[in-house]
């Protein structure tokens, strides 16, 4: 926990939950939840409120003389903004307000790394979708017809829509077309194997589709600000974002954080909240807006559409000379989250595999295409799939079993990325292949069994034309922010009578943060009542909920802050016994000394007490990669093996994914329940990336957004999942010594989903998702 501040004294901070309570309940663990602490599967404290559909979400919250908000939206993908007449929305009977650009009283554009993107298109539009006006009004079918009537005249232009043509084409932007150019030199240029074997893939647009609506809603403050409630991810970047745009300083703009439906990465438009505050300040009125899904999809960032070319070096025994690879990441209208994707897929270019030499050209592009943001293994996903079509083919080239090749090149702590950067995290890559390549094989499917066949009993599928597949993924993913972001958390424990309370701004998204404050405090103080505050800008930053940052940062400062509880709790025991604090203990409530002499109740030492502390974690710092694609860019790293195997109909091109054995590096296991849990959700994420999500474009425009056409797996897709070993080998460096956990099976999944389907039909499968004339074209000689 390198560079930790803190304070601490004898007495309480104030009530922090205020308005907040309107918005999300505390979330606390009951006096007789047991067992409890670190290591035990402690369940969470909202489930029963998600499951009953008592809990607050942002799209239930109301305010006294709310009004409605809508957005218009550009219907092309590119052109030029002649006009917007808005006198015709303005006129309708309960419209409070019509905005565009000329509204924005301060910084017009916006941007969580980047500020290119405009609030409201002002002379260009350069995406599918893009904000145009905003308009707030009593009824929200008043305000959807209002937005409906802002006329607005187009000269409508070409799209570019080709991340290749982008290079040649006249700036899309200001900023030009290149969002960011990482050109990575490692090795000997000149070296060269015996065996040598090419391929170009292509991997599609994922959607993060967030399970609840996203929503928002924007209240005006007696002081000229305005209080923001919505379900942020990164509230204090949002509350920056908000602040800039509309010429506010930050102090009177406060985002409330509501209930998270789930998120796969930033799950929100931030535009979203700038137009409603917007609106709120000019109305005078709180303004709510619940996103249909059409909406979601045309406004928030997909996962990067990459195309990658490579170049496998190896000699006779399969051993990896080099790597050649050119990487393109889409990044639509905006640069959002591609700098960052685009390291994270250069530096993971050839996998989790000692390569001694790596030459990388990655560029990521701006084009009229939907934005692109992040995602769940954000440019490592997009390598993954790629590198082991690659060891596929050598394999295949050399006559080895594909495990075996792996196996013969597999990573090890003290091993070089190709960034020079050394592995000093646990690395056991081939303990992890190891396991799931003995793990036992399914048996096969009964001929009569319609539901096993591929496509269901309804997919028409003949057994006969079944054919099974084994194939494996091997992937690495990054965790905590990279090339020099300054990750930092803050958190503040409180105990009084003997009830806790943590007062962090990291965000619930799903990743299970608030169980695991809970269960740090249980076991670091023997409190078992603790209660987890809900986040608000007026609480210190703690920075987005990616990477797995949260369990690491926020975790740590959590930790940090009850272990000084602790030791304000302790002092006066020990002094009283003339003993170091060090030698008394918690456990079960009660606090011993090592000889026996003291015994007495946690409860007992906190009657009449109010103990708190304030502490910091901040892990060591990374350094942005130079112009050769060198340098310390990242702080810890989390590896991942997946065996699948799936049944393929060769004659109709269906894939029945029948089951997947994970194993995982994972450091501790502090939950093991929820640990299963995101494992196995990451695993079917994965399987939606390899055989059904794609969000398809037509020059640039979005073609059907709704989960109709947009294919989200079920449970009648998700296979059998065997989590056949969890590595707990301790990073040294993280808190608990636990790693990020739901990112590596996504990253992982969809490249043995292809190698399965590469080992069924003899067909090398370069494209996610796995389209069906890619495995009918296999036996029928296409």
């Amino acid at each position: 926990m390198a560079g930790s501040a803190a304070t601490g004294g004898g007495t309480g901070p104030g009530d922090v939950t205020g308005a907040l309570a309107a918005a999300a309940p505390v979330v606390s663990a009951a006096a007789t939840a047991r067992p409890h602490g670190l290591g035990v599967s402690v369940p969470a404290a909202d489930a029963d409120a998600k499951t009953q559909g008592t809990f607050p979400y942002a799209a239930d919250l109301w305010a006294e003389g709310l009004l409605w908000a809508a957005v218009l939206r550009s219907p092309h993908p590119r052109a030029r903004i002649l006009a917007v007449d808005t006198s015709a929305a303005a006129a309708m009977p309960g419209v409070h307000a019509v905005v565009t650009h000329a509204d924005v009283p301060g910084a017009g554009t916006h941007g969580r790394t980047v500020a290119d993107r405009p609030v409201f298109a002002s002379d260009t539009v350069r995406h599918h979708g893009e904000p145009i006006a905003a308009v707030a009004a009593d009824h929200p079918d008043t305000a959807r017809l209002a937005a409906a009537a802002v006329a607005v005249e187009y000269e409508v232009l070409d799209p570019v829509t080709d991340p290749e043509a982008a290079f040649s084409a006249e700036p899309l932007h200001p900023d030009g077309n290149l969002v960011r150019h990482i050109p990575l030199r490692f090795g000997d240029p000149e070296a060269h194997g015996e065996v040598v074997v090419e391929g170009l893939y292509r991997i599609g647009r994922q959607d993060p589709a967030p399970i609840g609506a996203e929503a928002a809603l924007a209240v005006p403050r007696p002081d000229g600000g305005v209080e923001i409630y919505t379900a942020s991810t990164d509230p204090h970047t949002d509350r920056d974002l908000v602040a800039a745009c509309l010429g506010l300083p930050q102090e009177r703009v406060k985002v409330v954080v509501t209930g998270v439906p789930g998120a796969m990465g930033d799950r929100e438009d931030p535009a979203l909240q700038i137009a409603l505050g917007l609106l709120a300040l000019r109305t005078g009125h709180p303004v709510k807006l619940a996103a249909t899904r059409e909406e979601s999809f045309l406004a928030h960032g997909h996962r990067h559409p990459t195309l990658l070319r490579y170049r496998h070096h190896a000699d006779a025994e399969g051993k990896l000379v080099k790597v050649e690879a050119q990487i393109l990441l889409d990044a639509g209208a905006y640069a959002d989250s591609s700098a960052e994707a685009l390291a994270a897929a250069v530096a993971f270019a050839c996998g989790p595999y000692v390569v001694p030499n790596a030459f990388v050209e990655g560029w990521a592009v701006r084009t009229n295409n939907p934005p692109s943001g992040h995602v769940r293994g954000e440019g490592a996903m997009q390598v993954c799939a790629a590198y082991e079509g690659q060891m596929d083919k050598l394999a295949a080239k050399l006559g080895l079993d594909p495990a075996e090749l792996r196996m013969r090149n597999v990573m090890a702590t003290g091993d070089l990325l190709p960034t020079g950067q050394t592995v000093t995290c646990p690395a056991p890559v081939a303990e992890l292949l190891r396991a799931v390549r003995d793990y036992p094989l399914p048996e096969p499917a009964a001929p009569e069994d319609d539901w096993a066949l591929p496509g269901g009993p309804d997919g028409a599928g003949e057994p006969g034309a079944v054919r099974r597949g084994v194939g494996y993924g091997v992937g690495m993913v990054h965790m905590l922010g990279a090339e020099g972001a300054d990750e930092v958390s803050t958190a503040t424990v409180k105990v009084s009578g003997q009830v806790a309370t943590v007062i962090c701004a990291a965000v619930e998204t799903g990743q299970g943060f608030t169980t695991l404050a809970r269960q740090i405090v249980q076991e670091v103080l023997g409190v078992e009542e603790v209660h987890v505050a809900p986040v608000d800008t007026d609480q210190p930053p703690s920075g987005p909920a990616a990477h797995g940052r949260h369990t690491w940062v926020s975790g740590g400062a959590v930790e940090r802050a009850a272990r000084m509880v602790r030791t304000q709790l302790l002092q006066p025991l020990a002094h009283q016994f003339g003993m170091s604090t060090e030698l008394l203990s918690i456990a079960d409530g009660k606090i011993t000394s090592y000889d026996g002499v003291l015994s007495t109740t946690v409860a007992e030492a906190l009657e009449g007490k109010e103990l708190w502390a304030t502490a910091q974690c901040r892990p060591h710092p990374t350094e942005p990669l130079d112009e050769s694609g060198q340098g310390d860019a990242f702080v810890g790293m989390s590896f991942c093996a997946v065996r699948a195997v799936v049944d393929v109909d060769v004659e109709l091109g269906s894939v029945r994914v029948v089951e997947m054995a994970v194993a995982q590096d994972v450091g501790r296991v502090l939950n093991p329940a929820q640990a299963r849990t995101r494992i196995e959700a990451g695993i079917t994420q994965g399987i939606g990336a390899a055989l059904t999500e794609n969000l398809r474009t037509h020059a640039g425009h979005i073609r059907r957004p709704d989960l109709t056409a947009y294919a989200l797996p079920t449970a009648l897709d998700t296979p059998d999942i065997h989590i056949v070993k969890l590595v707990e080998e301790r990073d040294v460096v993280a808190p608990f010594g636990a790693k990020a956990l739901s990112a590596a099976p996504v990253v992982t999944s969809p490249a043995a989903v292809a190698s399965a389907v590469r080992a069924a039909t003899g067909r090398p499968v370069n494209r996610l998702p796995i389209r069906p004339q890619t495995a009918a074209m296999a036996v029928q000689g296409s």
